[in-house]
């Protein structure tokens, strides 16, 4: 690309050559010479949140009269660009950066600086809105980096997380009500136990699925603290004292999240341990996840030499060699997402624990795997609940086969006849080939009456001792 395809922007350390249709500027650029390291970009929800962060500071600041009316506005509408989507390929920033997150804050100050021009009629690259002067006004990238981490990750636990936690939770749901009168047998220590019904074990999941939910609902406190107004290093310089509530007023208003100013803008700059603590949440979400999802690979192993309690969906080809087979893979790719959060939970633990005195330098990878994690667990609830959970059907003649077969029916006759004639009778059946109901009305230890009360599968599955009068 000869020099004819840039144009001249300039910083502090002098002049750069900017592409000439970019709207970033200087410091972009810079940014882009000096951190080749991933090829890894922001994403849409950080982005997003960035001219959340933007537009709010210009509305507060055109409130306060610390930014012209006219200048002000055109930031708005620039910003209101960056929150659709409109100028994201102008976002070329690595994430493995200076640790404040500097050049993703004056990346999005050119950007918009750049655009908020255009509006008011001047050229890309003259300085009718200024990057710092206007679109920075009253802030700091170490204000700004974690209010826009707050902003995305909020968001994305609010509009993304929950809505397809509680989409699995519903399909969970039905299915718990569609297999209540399959009984099946339980299962410890992968060894046979006494019975369950199938629709218990889908209630189990449910459970775990809502109180990840409530786990997760738990983060929104603390991260509904907004870092900005604290701008450098906390005190809150250059920044007019109603700037922080007002700003975050209009965060709010945009995105329809609940945010206030920090409790205490040093703890807000220095530590991260809000997002430790919300990507904990994701993280136990996600072994949840994991868990379920081995099971039904279990419960749906075979379909002749395995389980076989579950019949799962046909959705592709299972083998290049094997015709026929088909594989979990759904539950598959539940479990590979459970690993990279796990990961990236390693991750944001290390870089919360992290900073030196006043300001924490892990900002950006800290945005960058929590809002992963936030979207990989996303997604996969979705396409675990439609593709995986509501076509599973049961094997219910087959559930009802090995409940009959099991060991474990000795297990009711233990208050009626002992456990060690239990055990007896428990032994005698595997080494026989026989049920355990055959066995004691061999060796006399109950007649048929007894059996059919005591050694009821149903019956077993509900709390109490069977065969008494209470």
């Amino acid at each position: 690309m000869g020099d004819d395809n840039y144009r001249i922007e300039e910083d502090s350390l002098g002049e750069m050559q900017v592409p000439e249709d970019a709207y970033w500027g200087a410091q972009t650029q810079r940014a882009i010479q000096n951190f080749p390291i991933s090829g890894i970009t922001f994403g849409r929800r950080f982005v997003r949140a960035l001219g959340v962060v933007k537009k709010g500071a210009a509305q507060a600041n055109r409130d306060l009269e610390l930014v012209d009316e006219d200048v002000a506005d055109a930031i708005v509408e620039a910003a209101d660009e960056v929150i659709a989507g409109d100028h994201d390929e102008h976002f070329p920033v690595d994430v493995f950066q200076t640790g404040s997150g500097t050049s993703s804050n004056m990346n999005a100050n050119e950007v918009i600086a750049n655009r908020a021009a255009e509006i008011m009629g001047a050229e890309v690259g003259d300085r009718v809105v200024h990057p710092n002067d206007h679109v920075n006004y009253g802030q700091s990238s170490n204000d700004v980096i974690p209010t826009a981490m707050h902003v995305a990750a909020l968001e994305a636990v609010e509009k993304d997380v929950i809505p397809a936690l509680d989409t699995l939770r519903e399909a969970l749901e039905r299915k718990e009500a569609e297999f209540d009168d399959v009984i099946k047998t339980g299962r410890t220590h992968l060894q046979d136990a006494t019975p369950v019904t199938l629709g218990q074990e889908f209630g189990g999941y449910r459970t775990q699925v809502e109180k990840g939910l409530a786990r997760v609902d738990n983060v929104r406190e603390h991260l509904g603290e907004l870092a900005l107004g604290g701008t450098a290093t906390g005190t809150g310089l250059n920044t007019h004292p109603e700037f922080p509530g007002r700003a975050a007023e209009y965060i709010t208003k945009e995105t329809g999240v609940q945010f206030r100013e920090a409790d205490d803008h040093f703890e807000a700059q220095a530590a991260h341990d809000a997002m430790s603590e919300a990507h904990g949440a994701l993280r136990v979400v996600a072994g949840s996840l994991n868990k379920i999802a081995n099971d039904l690979r279990l419960l749906a192993s075979g379909p002749r030499n395995g389980l076989g309690e579950l019949e799962q969906p046909e959705n592709q080809p299972g083998s290049s060699i094997m015709p026929g087979k088909i594989n979990p893979v759904i539950a598959e790719a539940v479990n590979q997402v459970h690993k990279q959060v796990i990961g990236n939970d390693a991750a944001v633990s290390a870089g919360a624990a992290e900073g030196q005195i006043d300001l924490n330098l892990y900002k950006p990878v800290l945005a960058h795997n929590f809002l992963e994690s936030a979207e990989l667990i996303s997604n996969s609830s979705q396409v675990f609940a439609e593709r995986f959970v509501d076509p599973l059907e049961a094997n219910e003649e087959f559930c009802e086969q090995q409940v009959e077969q099991s060991m474990a029916l000795a297990t009711s006759l233990n208050v009626h006849i002992g456990y060690d004639k239990a055990s007896e009778v428990a032994k005698t059946a595997l080494k026989e080939d026989k049920t355990v109901r055959e066995v004691a009305l061999e060796k006399g230890y109950v007649d048929e009456e007894e059996a059919d009360e005591v050694l009821d599968p149903r019956a077993m599955t509900e709390r109490g001792i069977l065969g008494q009068d209470h």
